[in-house]
């Protein structure tokens, strides 16, 4: 399973980084395109290890980063940068998920103690 799973994870950061360099290159409709497989394969890897909740709450706050992301590239695209407040959302929202996971693992050990 983990060399399954690695491969999809190493396929994934190949078209986050293409997503990206379509953006910093403006090539608009290549890096609208690029959001798709991007965002697939990260909700694919969010489900398949959904029974694990640090690979869970790690994965999910992956796709609210690449949605973020996503948002804010097509503003600075087509909306003069005017969706950064909505990729803020999606930032936070990535937090969270990690604050949980974090704090979780704070008050687990103060629970040993």
């Amino acid at each position: 399973m983990f060399t399954k799973i690695r491969k999809y994870e190493n396929m994934h950061i190949a078209l986050w980084l293409l997503k990206d360099t379509c953006w910093v290159m403006d090539f608009k409709p290549a890096g609208l395109f690029m959001i798709v497989p991007t965002l697939s394969v990260a909700f694919y890897l969010t489900w398949y290890l959904r029974k694990e909740k640090a690979e869970l709450l790690h994965n999910l706050a992956v796709c609210f980063w690449i949605m973020a992301n996503s948002v804010w590239m097509i503003g600075e695209f087509y909306f003069e940068d005017g969706t950064r407040p909505y990729a803020i959302v999606f930032f936070a929202a990535g937090i969270i998920c990690i604050a949980t996971y974090y704090l979780g693992l704070v008050n687990r050990g103060k629970q040993k103690a």
